[in-house]
């Protein structure tokens, strides 16, 4: 699991440590609020999946630095879309 901190690849997919570091924070913080993982895994090892969330797209963090997950970024384009349709 630490092992997978230490590689590139998921530093870059975030936009760098600090973002990586702010990224996993507040996810456990929402694991541990009562939030349901968006990832199937026999571990109930809150890192864990929090990594694999990450890993399968399903976490980022928006312009702002907020947690978002791909769910919402689907509302946010089908409410997009919904707006621009009426506007035409």
């Amino acid at each position: 699991m630490l092992e997978e901190l230490k590689e590139e690849f998921i530093i870059k997919k975030v936009g760098g440590r600090f973002k990586l570091s702010t990224l996993i924070q507040k996810r456990l913080v929402a694991l541990n609020a009562g939030s349901r993982p968006l990832v199937d895994m026999k571990s109930d090892n809150k890192m864990e999946i929090v990594l694999e969330e990450i890993k399968q797209d399903k976490i980022f963090l928006d312009t702002s630095n907020e947690l978002r997950t791909t769910a919402d970024s689907d509302v946010m384009i089908k409410s997009f879309d919904a707006i621009m349709s009426d506007e035409l």
